[in-house]
């Protein structure tokens, strides 16, 4: 691993140091050309290739399904010529390949992963197949975690706080309203920030966790899309990240979007499992990153918790002084005036992302109690303290069919891992957080850890 640290076992029998092939054993693999043409990667085992081809098959009766597929060519193909699987049978498949694990698979770790996300494969085959499956349910199912509703109060001791932090006349939500608009980055100027931005955290990474030999990745823009910003992983090492203009671009919420996707968030972890995981290894099965699985929980998790390491609390108000006059931000030429905006400017994103947490509330609303859009827009908007089109935005993203489950993976990931983090050494939060980058942990291996001190 990069970066000097070693790697301890999680609770799930993973072993990202112990039970890493050996350059040797790497290179002695048979290979075979990966989607694109252009690289080799290793020839799966009977179970990854039968994990693999279960996947591409319920892909095309769940788009979306695939979030990004960067194993055998071979296999692909085979599944693009084939006729559409039935729903039931897929289903059937997913049980089948978990009985044989027991077996086939001698990694307690590779196991355990295995096992949790073929529960999640064969609930998204049921549901295609007409079997009806209860919210909550189909949630756990799908992400090895059940969700928990917030207090309100949670959130209104949140908006007392931004009340204080943003002082002065009018409602909250429309001195909110003037902040948002003061510091809020045009268009034009994104592309130059957000290099600035990855390059910085790009080194930080590099530092605390080192970086695969040839990783690398693009920044793009994008309108019309129901998320802030997205990482597409295309093998290889490389990304493309979105992101999304449709609602103003605030220079705090960027520099945690930015982490999210880049370093030492989505990026770096895709790109470190693909090198160690598939690679090296030769677990074929993480060749393929699926939507609403429990893998999912822990990405969202890890990418929300990168910004610890990304932009630290410390060192946050100076970065974002520094971002103010790199956006061209008019508060920039009042030196004093862009160090305190600044400090308050840190505080009051850290009290929006606690805000954040209303959306697993607001879901549950919706999905499990049933109360209506605009009910729950309100609620978005009242509790959560959100302005109206970016609690429209949110709804929307918890209404889309694909989306209307994953909503819960980036609160309770982060939430979940943070606690993990925080079960050892303050002094050792990189190396543990490392374990995360390399490793292939499940939702409940890690809330057994947190339970076992």
């Amino acid at each position: 691993m990069g970066g000097g640290h070693d790697r301890p076992k999680m609770t799930d029998g993973t072993d990202g140091g112990a039970a890493a092939a050996t350059s040797s054993d790497a290179r002695a693999r048979a290979m075979t050309p990966a989607v694109g043409g252009e690289r080799l990667v290793p020839v799966p085992d009977d179970v990854a290739r039968e994990y693999l081809l279960l996947a591409l098959r319920l892909e095309q009766r769940v788009p979306g399904l695939v979030d990004g597929y960067f194993g055998p060519a071979n296999l692909k193909a085979q599944v693009d010529m084939e006729s559409l699987a039935a729903p039931a049978r897929l289903a059937g498949d997913a049980v089948r390949l978990r009985e044989r694990l027991a077996t086939e698979v001698s990694d307690p770790g590779r196991r355990r992963w295995l096992d949790r996300q073929l529960v999640a494969l064969e609930a998204q085959a049921r549901v295609q197949a007409g079997e009806s499956i209860g919210y909550l349910d189909m949630v756990e199912r799908l992400f090895d975690f059940r969700p928990a509703r917030r207090p309100d109060e949670t959130f209104t001791e949140a908006g007392r706080e931004l009340d204080r932090l943003l002082s002065g006349d009018g409602s909250l939500s429309e001195r909110m309203a003037r902040w948002d608009d003061a510091f809020t980055i045009r268009p034009e100027r994104l592309p130059a920030v957000c290099e600035w931005l990855v390059g910085g955290f790009r080194e930080r990474a590099e530092r605390l966790f080192g970086l695969p030999a040839g990783e690398g990745l693009t920044i793009g823009f994008v309108r019309n899309q129901p998320w802030s910003g997205y990482n597409w992983y295309d093998g290889g090492l490389r990304s493309r990240v979105d992101l999304n203009l449709d609602l103003p671009v605030r220079a705090a919420d960027l520099v945690h979007i930015v982490a999210h996707e880049t370093y030492p968030g989505h990026h770096l972890e895709h790109a470190w499992k693909e090198a160690d995981l598939v690679l090296t290894q030769g677990r074929s099965e993480s060749s393929v990153l699926l939507i609403n699985t429990p893998e999912c929980l822990i990405s969202e998790g890890l990418a929300d918790l990168g910004h610890r390491f990304a932009s630290p609390t410390a060192d946050e108000p100076a970065l974002l002084e520094e971002l103010f006059a790199r956006a061209g931000l008019p508060i920039a030429g009042d030196l004093a005036a862009a160090r305190d905006a600044a400090e308050t400017s840190a505080r009051v994103a850290a009290v929006r992302r606690d805000l954040g947490a209303v959306a697993v509330n607001a879901a549950l609303l919706r999905h499990a109690d049933g109360q209506s859009h605009d009910d729950v827009l309100a609620y978005l908007i009242e509790v959560g303290r959100m302005d109206p089109e970016r609690a429209g935005k949110r709804l929307a993203f918890i209404e889309h069919p694909t989306w209307r489950t994953y909503v819960f993976v980036y609160t309770e990931g982060e939430a979940l891992l943070r606690q993990w983090l925080e079960v050892g050494p303050a002094n050792d939060e990189p190396t543990r957080f490392a374990r995360l980058l390399h490793e292939a942990p499940t939702p409940s291996g890690v809330a057994e850890e947190i339970d076992q001190g």
